[in-house]
């Protein structure tokens, strides 16, 4: 590997290295004994040096793709041309290195430049060393891979944790200390748990409407950059495009479950001629206005939420156990829901108002606090908290199986699983948290809609459900399921590729 180059002796000083340096000749000897011939002693910039003077093949000053690819294979890292030149030009060297150190974008790094992405690149290392090393010993075992891989839900069995460690433990030990850890990763892309949760972000990305899923986890050095922040702006954004774009399916479902019953069998196609014949094809997007405001209010409140439960329960672990990330999730959503609530019953109200019903969403708020007082702006406030928890769940668990199952069968040198894998999980994960939590949707949307129908009686939830049970069927609680499956594609989509390029914009670096 690289240790040829990067001395042992200083690639991990100890805290008194500078006072020793500057004491006696048999103290220097101890803090550096290789005497200077390979790092250039305690002095950081000559290891780095050194490693560049190898690297820097036709000895020009910069380098290149041709110089990394002889002066990596001299190091022992094995990579083709081919490797190497899809690794710079697509997605690694671009991202990671030349936007980290290529300051004046000549397509190369002189010894600066190669100094700032090393020492970037090897403090990364030590925080996702220090988040294995769960012992506090200055070793990773097998132990602690399987740990720190069961605590983010990836289950791995003994073997493989064995072969992961054998793949860069040189003295035979099965363990790994920071040399070793450092010298295997620093001109590796850095393919670790911390790369995992980058990848397989769900809850931020994806957006079908419903804001129940439990928070994303952020990394280390996500939080320090402030990255986390612009990862929610653009999630939010990504949010608003693709609830627009599906507006029109939302409302349908809304109306399908309010008025229709064995004796109003509404459906897809009618339902959509009916609202053009009432309102023009503007009334398609009623409710939508207030269901977009709604994203930023209610993402930020459960962010917090998240990182404050996440305090109080105590964890240690950098990043919480399923079980426990479910907790803090619910509790989390349950405390944003209970703050912008009214705003989802100013949604449903807005999507059920007839031409001329109301003049905006203001004019509505001060009707239904006129007529109806303040109580009605949390009708159903209970079956919508008791759905949560099964949406939430089910969502999770889904999600986090296919995850396994995917890491487990196909991710040989890399975590990402790509578009598509990355797509058609969300996909079925959020489908499955909506079937489980559709009937308390429903009885939530009813009790919303209540006074909007005229000589409709006060009712409970639990009369609700006998009541939709005796008069139409099980069926009578999944009315409006068609065209709320029927966006979960286009909205997952939409959610994905505009997260993507508000990634761009606002300047987050990619995976």
């Amino acid at each position: 590997m690289v240790s040829s180059v990067l001395c042992r002796c200083v690639a991990s000083p100890p805290p008194d290295a500078a006072a020793a340096a500057s004491s006696s000749a048999s103290s220097q000897a101890s803090v550096d004994p290789c005497g200077g011939a390979v790092c250039g002693g305690p002095d950081h910039r000559l290891r780095l040096w050194s490693l560049f003077q190898t690297l820097d093949v036709n000895r020009d000053g910069g380098l290149c793709v041709n110089d990394l690819a002889v002066g990596l294979r001299r190091l022992g890292l094995h990579r083709t041309e081919g490797e190497l030149r899809e690794f710079s030009t697509y997605r690694q060297w671009k991202q990671k290195i030349l936007q980290a150190g290529d300051k004046d974008l000549d397509g190369q790094l002189d010894f600066e430049e190669f100094v700032h992405y090393l020492q970037d690149h090897e403090k990364k290392l030590r925080l996702v060393f220090k988040s294995l090393d769960k012992k506090n010993d200055g070793r990773i075992d097998a132990q602690e891979i399987m740990q720190s891989l069961r605590d983010l839900g990836v289950k791995i069995s003994e073997q493989q944790a064995e072969k992961i460690l054998k793949s860069m433990d040189k003295n035979g030990t099965m363990t790994i200390d920071w040399n070793e850890w450092r010298d295997y990763h620093l001109l590796h892309p850095v393919e670790n748990i911390p790369e995992i949760i980058l990848y397989w972000k769900h809850s931020t990305i994806f957006d079908v409407g419903e804001n129940l899923t439990v928070p994303d986890e952020f990394t280390v050095e996500e939080r320090q950059t402030g990255m986390w922040w612009r990862h929610l702006v653009a999630g939010g954004g990504a949010g608003a495009v693709s609830r627009t774009c599906t507006a029109p399916l939302d409302r349908l479902k809304v109306l399908m479950q309010v008025h229709a019953s064995r004796s109003n069998n509404m459906c897809i196609v009618g339902g959509f001629t009916q609202m053009v014949r009432e309102g023009g094809a503007r009334s398609l997007w009623r409710g939508n206005g207030i269901n977009v405001l709604k994203i930023a209010p209610e993402s930020a409140i459960k962010f917090m939420a998240y990182e404050q439960i996440k305090r109080l329960i105590g964890s240690d672990q950098e990043t919480l156990r399923i079980h426990e990330r479910l907790v803090a999730g619910s509790l989390a959503g349950a405390i944003a829901q209970s703050s912008i609530y009214p705003m989802e019953v100013l949604k449903t109200r807005m999507a059920l108002r007839k031409t001329g019903q109301y003049s905006g969403m203001l004019d509505c708020a001060r009707k239904i606090l006129a007529r109806e007082g303040m109580a009605a702006f949390y009708k159903g406030y209970v079956p919508n908290m008791l759905g949560i928890i099964p949406y939430a769940g089910i969502d999770l668990a889904v999600y986090e199986t296919l995850k396994n199952a995917w890491l487990q069968r196909y991710a040989v040198n890399s975590a990402d699983p790509g578009v598509f894998v990355l797509l058609a999980c969300g996909t079925m994960s959020s489908t499955c948290g909506q079937l489980a939590s559709y009937p308390l949707a429903l009885v939530r949307t009813r009790m919303q809609a209540q006074a909007s129908i005229e000589g409709a009686p006060e009712v409970t939830m639990s009369s609700l459900f006998r009541q939709i049970l005796r008069t139409e069927g099980a069926f009578g609680l999944y009315r409006g399921l068609a065209p709320n499956f029927m966006k979960v594609i286009p909205a997952v989509s939409i959610s994905y590729v505009v997260y993507e390029n508000l990634k761009i914009t606002l300047g987050v670096q990619s995976r």
